[in-house]
């Protein structure tokens, strides 16, 4: 019987379930961690994510094995955040915080050297969450509507008639000119 460590939102599990089928193929050392995070997430909804939870393109605050706080962005792949902001979740610690929440803390067992715990300390920002409450604030809100607040009559210039083109002698490039 398998435990439910982590949550990962539908997004997610399709995200390392396909890096699993690649990665299995070439027998890549972290094929067995991604197992592990498959088979102890539960998929949950993405209007059921809070703000704690590090999801792909989450802000997490974290410490490897006790040290100094690092800041970084989860994302899919390594070119898809600006140098040193982002952490793939194909690398061990990006992995370990993907599906963690706020304060839990996790080994991330590697195959290169001794287990490291990675203490997610805080999530800085949940896109899921931001974005939630984003629609919420925008439902509480009046839209946004034009209103006619007065109609010219066809007679007022320059509302309500169409300008005429006349043509007027003078010392114009082509002999007269032009004008409204």
């Amino acid at each position: 019987m398998t435990t439910t460590v982590y949550r990962l939102t539908a997004k997610d599990f399709a995200v390392i379930e396909a890096m699993l089928m690649r990665r299995r193929a070439f027998a890549d050392p972290i094929a067995p961690m991604l197992e592990r995070k498959l088979t102890e997430s539960r998929v949950i909804a993405t209007g059921a994510v809070e703000p704690d939870l590090a999801t792909l393109n989450s802000r997490v605050i974290f410490r490897v094995g006790g040290g100094s706080p690092q800041t970084r962005t989860l994302v899919q792949a390594d070119a898809s955040a600006p140098v040193g902001s982002g952490l793939p979740v194909v690398t061990w610690h990006g992995l370990c915080l993907l599906g963690m929440t706020a304060g839990q803390s996790a080994l991330a067992a590697r195959l290169d050297g001794p287990a490291e715990e990675v203490l997610l300390e805080d999530v800085a920002y949940q896109p899921e969450a931001a974005r939630r409450e984003a629609q919420e604030r925008a439902a509480g809100r009046p839209r946004h509507v034009l209103k006619l607040v007065h109609s010219a009559p066809a007679a007022d210039w320059p509302l309500g008639e169409r300008g005429k083109i006349r043509q007027t002698e003078g010392s114009g490039p082509f002999g007269g000119m032009i004008g409204l």
